[in-house]
């Protein structure tokens, strides 16, 4: 889809430039649309510095410009992220934009430090933490450094959850006052709205939404399936998303198709729209090793489901035990499976009531109006300028 730096759906500037970086184009346009179009209506210039996929057009005919770079979000190659460097530098030098907005480590890190040494305000989510951080190691170090560097100078810092931002105070990756908190990246609670009762003579279905990494827990969510399988054969475990990712931590093409061919899971491939997929399940299960706010579980709690989830921080933003999930301990399949049965085991109008308080918790705290007006004072503060919405 062209060439490094090449750029797709350019206009004339219909005032001050908002760049938006992220290491999958896919990411912008099913989770920060609603943001893009808030940008949009309030007179701001959109430009997306992100690798080109699949979905450069929609992102176009949202009215976004976009820039392909290329990230390597599977390697340390430090000459291909010096290379990085150079591309963000060159291209924010082009446009100098009012802010620059990134997520995810590279962009976040790279990026960021381009927009400071071209004293380009800068704004930052921390989405979730990563395998770096995950597995501590010499990279978990290199990347605390380098967050330390690119942080530094940040106007705003946004983070998922409490224990993320603590984590990152603590470490003196960030100073306290350059942070604040977001509900994830919201939910459009009309778009994901309950779709009605399910009949009871469906089957039983979880469902898994997620990148196949093993990191989201997907083989222990197979692992337990298994295990519920051998007692209740009539009990559905459905997988949902992208396999061939490029993370070091990506279940294998040849795995998850062994999973289908002994009957333990249905992969239901990706998709543009999980709202069908959400709507046929009975539960919905994310046994993640650590996240930032999961969208997976904020679509399904938007859309009146219960959950299943791992006792870790991000998941327990909007899975909580006693009202709307059962959560089990991480990296345990074993755990998981009880989980699992015990959701089994309610009745439906039980299973119902938890799903209600699933989309209490969405309306009440995580509707996507809060994250685009808190972007936008955040914008407005780093320029120097009133807020706009």
């Amino acid at each position: 889809m062209g060439g490094k730096g090449a750029s797709r759906g350019m206009t004339a500037g219909r005032g001050e430039t908002i760049v938006l970086s992220i290491n999958m184009t896919w990411n912008i346009v099913n989770f920060r649309s609603g943001l893009v179009r808030r940008l949009l209506a309030d007179g701001y210039r959109v430009v997306a510095v992100a690798p080109a996929d699949a979905h450069v057009d929609r992102l176009v005919a949202m009215g976004v410009e976009h820039i392909d770079i290329g990230i390597d979000n599977k390697g340390v190659s430090p000459l291909r992220d010096l290379t990085l460097l150079r591309d963000y530098r060159r291209i924010l030098k082009q446009l100098r934009p009012a802010a620059f907005l990134g997520w995810t480590i590279k962009p976040n890190v790279w990026g960021s430090i381009a927009a400071h040494s071209l004293r380009i305000p800068v704004i930052n989510n921390i989405s979730g933490l990563g395998t770096a951080f995950i597995k501590v190691g010499l990279l978990t170090r290199i990347v605390r450094a380098l967050y330390r560097a690119a942080l530094a100078r940040s106007a705003t810092v946004f983070f998922q959850n409490r224990h993320d931002r603590d984590l990152f105070v603590e470490q003196g990756m960030v100073r306290t006052d350059r942070t604040a908190l977001l509900p994830g990246s919201g939910i459009d609670l009309a778009n994901f709205a309950p779709a009605g009762v399910q009949a009871e003579s469906e089957p039983f279905a979880f469902l898994m939404v997620a990148r196949l990494l093993r990191d989201k827990g997907v083989v222990e969510y197979a692992d337990a399936a298994r295990m519920i399988r051998a007692e209740r054969p009539d009990v559905c475990f459905r997988l949902l998303g992208f396999l061939d990712v490029a993370n070091r931590t990506a279940i294998d093409r040849a795995t998850v198709e062994g999973w289908v061919a002994d009957g333990v899971i249905d992969y239901l491939g990706e998709t543009t729209d999980v709202r069908p997929h959400l709507a046929a399940a009975s539960a919905v299960v994310l046994p993640s090793y650590r996240e930032g706010m999961p969208r997976s579980l904020l679509e399904a709690a938007a859309m009146a489901k219960p959950l299943v989830a791992t006792d870790v921080p991000g998941c327990t933003e909007i899975a909580r035990a006693g009202e709307n999930a059962f959560l089990c301990t991480v990296r345990d399949a074993d755990s998981l499976a009880g989980a699992m049965r015990a959701m089994l085991a309610l009745s439906p109008g039980e299973r119902a009531a938890m799903g209600a308080r699933s989309r209490a918790i969405a309306e009440a705290e995580f509707d996507t109006a809060v994250v685009e007006a808190r972007y936008l004072d955040a914008i407005a503060r780093a320029v120097g300028a009133s807020p706009t919405g």
